[in-house]
């Protein structure tokens, strides 16, 4: 397995209905692949509007199955013609009334590796989303890709510093971060959180924020979406705030190991002293 790997994001505005939306994803997809991606993640709920903005029973009508709804299986699909792995975030349907705010994780052949539930559900103005969905409790999964070990946490996740840490010490080389984040809540944060992840966990993270204004509510999605090293750089340029793009960087996974040597920081953790941290 190659060190280095190329990877994308996509950072896109809302088509208005799912089946447009799908297919301008595929679209990105193979143009990240003519152009040598590996692996490419989606913003969160990639498929539907960031319809949590509003509380509204309509908006379960976006949910399906994974990984046997429409959109994992055509994601499967297109993960066998390009040959890229693909992370997919999606509202996820288990059975009535359980639903859950969900990233499947699709190998370079197609297969269904597994699928990360968000753990952090927020429940606040424009972001109403234990509205919708149910914790996650499927742990802190890292997938081993065709590229190397993935994980996923989603959005809101990422103010929480634990999962970051155990995604960490399940293995995770990279880490896709989809999110729907507006200017007006936490735009100042978006580049403090992720870089302090990555350092701290010595990992790359790719932060993947929605673009635009949409229907439901006020939100201004400002993207910036960006892979950062372990060393807390950006690789390459942070995407613009203002429209959609694809994102595609060459990242060495090498440097995984290089920080954990250099600082050290798994070493000297000291979860003895840590049994505070989990107390109710």
């Amino acid at each position: 397995m190659a060190d280095v790997v190329r990877a994308a994001l996509v950072q896109a505005t809302w088509t208005g209905d799912t089946g447009s939306m799908v297919a301008k994803h595929e679209e990105h997809a193979r143009e990240a692949a003519r152009r040598g991606a590996r692996v490419i993640g989606f913003q969160e709920v990639f498929n539907s509007p960031y319809f949590c903005q509003v509380q509204e029973p309509e908006h379960y009508r976006w949910a399906e199955p994974v990984p046997d709804g429409p959109t994992v299986r055509r994601m499967r699909e297109l993960a066998r013609e390009t040959g890229m792995v693909i992370v997919v975030p999606v509202f996820e349907v288990e059975q009535p009334g359980f639903y859950y705010n969900t990233a499947a994780v699709i190998d370079a052949d197609g297969s269904y590796l597994g699928k990360y539930r968000k753990h952090h559900i927020p429940q606040l103005k424009g972001f109403y989303e234990k509205y919708y969905f149910r914790p996650g409790n499927l742990g802190w999964p890292v997938f081993d890709t065709a590229v190397g070990k993935v994980g996923v946490y989603i959005c809101y996740d990422r103010h929480f510093p634990e999962g970051w840490r155990q995604l960490g010490l399940n293995g995770a080389q990279l880490v896709y971060n989809p999110s729907a984040t507006h200017r007006g809540l936490s735009s100042h944060l978006w580049r403090l959180e992720q870089p302090a992840a990555a350092v701290a966990n010595a990992y790359f993270v790719a932060a993947i924020n929605r673009v635009g204004h949409e229907e439901y509510g006020d939100n201004d999605f400002y993207g910036t979406s960006y892979f950062v090293d372990p060393r807390g750089q950006f690789v390459g340029d942070v995407a613009d705030d203002g429209k959609e793009e694809l994102v595609v960087r060459d990242l060495d996974f090498g440097l995984v190991e290089l920080v954990r040597q250099q600082w050290a920081f798994y070493r000297d953790r000291r979860p003895d002293a840590y049994e505070g941290l989990v107390r109710p």
